[in-house]
């Protein structure tokens, strides 16, 4: 019987706390943002069609929606790109998500900060001067860089109460300005995206290319998975499904009729959003949605800080980074050096440019489409190998939906490395510097302690490949690593012989209590096996022995919280014809036909090689 088609037991798996509203909430304090500087960055070149290029926008923003909710359901751990990438296509395309993530995440703490400060000079004009503005903006990301250094935790619940009351002043202005312009008035404004010279194709693929930065901030439900109350399918989809249906109102709706009702010679254009709404519904209105966008847009910006050095520790736990960013200080616990680097680079882009969030939004355009790329093309390579058997219409037609959200995101990313030529030279610049750095620390390290990338498993989701090789296939001999470094040792050196050069599986099972005692933080990258420094060593070790005696290995990885019985469920996927274990080991494996145990010592350690036959069928009642 195939490994696809055993019957599986079901495994209750401990998820987290948060419910739908929260993930809802969480992921529109980020993306929800997005719409205070949009409309300023696209006016000036592209004035009151503006909407049009973030209605086209949209509609890959919905498809793709639909492809990060299934990232949050198959990759419990988080991760976002980093772990998608490196999961299912290769560990170095994971450095490269990586480092596009990471501009991303440099210029959303920037521009949000900044645009933040834009929005707090409506409600106290004395800081509207371009220069006191940038001395804010830069105090502001050092007081969130030392908040974090304190240990001062995000809060689901705090992101609900900004997020609510952003929606809130967002939803309040689309009303009021619906109100005052009636039903004809609104079927004009929408006439005002016809005016103007003609609409050619180049000037429609650079607006739909450009418009994308409306949606930044998607990746935040992949970061949440591990914070997710079970169901995650079900939940991830209800939380995408109310993200959506809230940017469907506010964003083209806001950006239109900001771009075309507003006096553009009167109105700043950094201030576009709380402006319509003192336009249309006097200044209350406006100093709440100025208030409320100045809240939740220095929220976006201390999210974004915490994303980023969470994949500073998650790169340097992969091996390509050096250890020192995920050194925590012996105060408060914290990652110094992370975070560091986190907050500098912002306040240097700040600095930079001067305050101009006309610069920041064109910088844009490359980390962030660069990772909806990837997290889409591994996602369309996993959905690949979801049907061995064959596929029906309606897979066939999932399937191709996705690929086609992978074109079109495609299209963009490349649109814009030819029309913002500053965004690819600094995106270029940052993502080059990283993988030059990651790849060297990685050749580096490999000398002393080689890097593995095992398969991890997840129960009830298929297992994925750390290396992108797919599906777990059945291999000759498996070796059940014990947690005892020389035992280890000495069940490497047997399973080598055993194996004759031919196919090799090396399982590790986590430990179990240190597992239980290790929450996951804020968008952290939970992955089991990047915190098990245990595991790392052991199949190091194994890589360093095996590497030139078996040429097919591979390393499947079980986290410790999971229950014995998550290994004899492996063992049935690989279905070994010998299985290496240390003596008692065996408990641990099913109910299986032994033809054969052959008991040796190695380095004076019992070793037990058990010759499989097949597996026991369950006695029938009687």
């Amino acid at each position: 019987m195939s490994a696809e088609t055993r019957p599986r037991r079901r495994v209750k798996v401990r998820g987290g706390s948060l419910g739908w509203f929260l993930c809802w909430a969480v992921v529109f304090a980020d993306i929800g943002t997005s719409v205070y500087y949009t409309p300023g960055i696209l006016f000036p070149q592209f004035g009151g069609r503006s909407a049009l290029f973030v209605a086209m926008t949209l509609i890959v923003f919905i498809l793709l929606t639909l492809k990060y909710a299934e990232v949050a359901w198959r990759f419990p751990e988080g991760g976002g790109v980093v772990n998608v990438a490196a999961q299912a296509l290769h560990p170095f395309i994971g450095l490269l998500g990586g480092c596009f993530i990471l501009v991303d995440y440099f210029l959303t703490a920037a521009l949000s900060a900044l645009s933040g400060v834009f929005y707090l000079a409506v409600v106290v004009p004395a800081i509207s001067p371009r220069p006191l503005v940038v001395g804010i903006t830069i105090v502001a990301l050092v007081i969130l860089g030392s908040l974090n250094l304190l240990g001062v935790k995000d809060s689901a619940r705090v992101s609900a109460a900004f997020a609510v009351l952003a929606a809130g002043g967002q939803l309040l202005v689309v009303v009021a300005v619906a109100v005052s312009l009636g039903p004809a008035g609104i079927v004009r404004s929408f006439h005002t995206i016809a005016e103007g010279p003609p609409l050619t194709p180049l000037v429609l693929i650079t607006g739909y290319a450009a418009a994308f930065l409306a949606f930044s901030g998607l990746e935040t439900i992949a970061q949440l998975a591990p914070a997710m109350r079970e169901p995650r399918r079900k939940l991830a989809g209800q939380a995408m499904a109310l993200v959506v249906m809230t940017m469907v109102v506010t964003s083209p709706l806001l950006t239109l009729w900001s771009t075309t009702l507003l006096d553009a010679k009167s109105s700043d254009p950094n201030q576009f959003v709380s402006l319509l709404g003192a336009h249309v519904a006097g200044p209350v209105v406006g100093g709440y949605v100025a208030a409320s966008a100045s809240l939740l847009l220095i929220f976006a910006s201390n999210t974004a800080v915490i994303g980023c050095y969470h994949v500073f520790i998650a790169l340097s736990r992969m091996g390509f980074l050096p250890r020192l960013l995920e050194q925590r200080n012996r105060w408060r616990s914290t990652p110094h050096w992370s975070i560091l680097m986190a907050v500098a680079i912002p306040v240097a882009l700040v600095a930079a440019s001067r305050g101009d969030p006309g610069i920041l939004g064109d910088l844009y355009a490359f980390g962030l489409l660069g990772a909806f790329i990837l997290t889409s093309l591994a996602l369309d390579r996993l959905r690949w190998f979801d049907f061995p058997g064959g596929r029906n219409l309606g897979a066939w037609l999932k399937y191709s939906v996705g690929l086609l959200t992978t074109a079109l995101v495609s299209v963009a990313w490349l649109t814009n490395l030819v029309a913002k030529p500053l965004a690819t030279l600094f995106g270029g610049g940052i993502t080059a510097l990283g993988l030059v750095l990651g790849l060297t620390t990685y050749y580096y390290s490999r000398g002393r302690e080689p890097a593995v990338f095992p398969f991890l498993h997840r129960p009830g989701v298929p297992v994925v490949h750390f290396g992108g090789r797919g599906r777990l296939a059945e291999c000759q001999v498996l070796a059940i690593l014990p947690h005892d470094p020389e035992i280890a040792e000495a069940v490497v050196k047997a399973a080598v012989r055993s194996a004759e050069g031919g196919s090799l599986a090396f399982l590790y099972r986590g430990d179990a209590k240190k597992g239980s005692l290790e929450g996951p933080e804020f968008m952290e990258v939970h992955d089991p096996y990047l915190k098990d420094r245990g595991a790392q060593v052991a199949f190091a070790r194994a890589e360093r022995a095996a590497r030139k005696r078996s040429p097919d290995r591979r390393y499947i990885y079980v986290p410790g919280l999971l229950p014995k019985s998550a290994v004899g469920d492996v063992w049935k996927a690989v279905f070994p014809k010998q299985t290496v274990v240390t003596e008692g080991g065996e408990a641990l494996l099913p109910g299986i036909a032994v033809d054969r145990v052959r008991r040796t010592y190695v380095d004076g350690y019992p070793i037990l090689r058990l010759v499989s036959g097949r597996l026991r069928q369950p006695a029938a009642a009687s």
